[in-house]
């Protein structure tokens, strides 16, 4: 008996989701479009917020910075949870790895007692930052509007979370519980922290879910990660015998790295789409990152001494030209 195989091709009804194909066209969606599109919620929310009635649940009009399509607004990292948390995984593994290297062959006690001093100075009161900036992420996700534009907000905000315990742990590593206590003191009464302080908290009761966003996201981080990681701990300490604080940081260097690409992607999105919010953003970045600049000078005097408005110059000018990029000047 001879028997003849034949492959047949069965052609699906749907090539994906209705809502994906109006926006899309009638052809298989991607996971991260599965996952991000026209999720917001729009209809059917039953009720006004009753500590805000004039306001609807998830509304658009909460910020000066208007969209025609808010999912224009698209995370060039293409996260989703799936996505996210792979990768974070992967970079956990790293950072745990770099903490056994450091811990495991002794390199804390080699590190000169001054500079072990003034790591633990800089970087401990940062994990107060850290939480402030997981606050205002998660106050942008719940409060911003259109999915592909709260969503990677939400990972910010677990992000910063995780800062926070790693510069713990840090903090832990350099000086035991004691550093962490010190740290804690600084942040609520060393004049040096004060401008950050107050800088942080200010941020908390910003109601316009995109100013918070520029804030925290784009003024604050884009000047803070790399006066601190980059030109402190990768250059200052590492420098003078501090390669293992370099090491122990490593996340946050490459981790501003990559969400860099998302906010600016995001920031030239809204900048493109009119003059009106070119012309809020403009306003926002000047200010906060004025304030930003002023807050972080006293902290980089720390660990830079004389060379600390040198760096924070250095810092603003590459700054600027990051958002000439993408549409904005100050």
């Amino acid at each position: 008996m001879q028997i003849d195989l034949r492959t047949v091709a069965i052609q699906p009804v749907r090539q994906t989701y209705d809502h994906l194909a109006r926006r899309f066209g009638d052809k298989p969606a991607s996971r991260y479009q599965e996952g991000s599109y026209d999720l917001q919620v729009v209809e059917n929310m039953h009720y006004r917020p009753t500590w805000d009635p004039d306001q609807e649940l998830y509304d658009p009009t909460l910020s000066r910075v208007r969209m025609k399509d808010w999912y224009t607004i698209r995370d060039p990292r293409q996260f989703y949870y799936s996505t996210y948390t792979l990768a974070r995984a992967r970079q956990q593994e790293n950072v745990e790895a770099n903490f056994d290297f450091v811990e495991s062959r002794g390199l804390v006690d080699m590190l000169p007692d001054d500079l072990r001093q003034t790591a633990l100075d800089v970087l401990v009161p940062l994990r107060h930052a850290a939480w402030g900036a997981n606050l205002n992420n998660t106050f942008v996700c719940g409060y911003g509007y259109g999915t592909t534009f709260t969503q990677p907000c939400n990972y910010q905000a677990m992000d910063n979370l995780g800062i926070a315990q790693y510069l713990s742990r840090i903090g832990l590593l350099l000086g035991d519980v004691e550093a962490l206590d010190a740290g804690k003191k600084a942040w609520m009464e060393a004049p040096a922290w004060q401008g950050l302080r107050r800088y942080v908290e200010d941020t908390l009761v910003v109601r316009d879910p995109v100013e918070n966003f520029i804030a925290q996201n784009l003024a604050l981080d884009g000047l803070l990660y790399p006066l601190v990681y980059q030109r402190i701990v990768d250059q200052e300490f590492a420098s003078n015998g501090g390669q293992a604080i370099a090491m122990l940081c490593s996340f946050m260097r490459d981790w501003f790295d990559e969400t860099r690409k998302w906010v600016d992607a995001t920031v030239k999105t809204m900048a493109a789409e009119s003059g009106e919010n070119t012309e809020a953003l403009e306003e926002w970045v000047r200010n906060w990152s004025d304030r930003a600049a002023s807050a972080l000078l006293p902290i980089a005097a720390i660990a830079l001494k004389s060379e600390a408005d040198e760096a924070l110059a250095e810092t603003m000018a590459a700054f600027k030209a990051r958002l000439s990029k993408i549409g904005l000047s100050l």
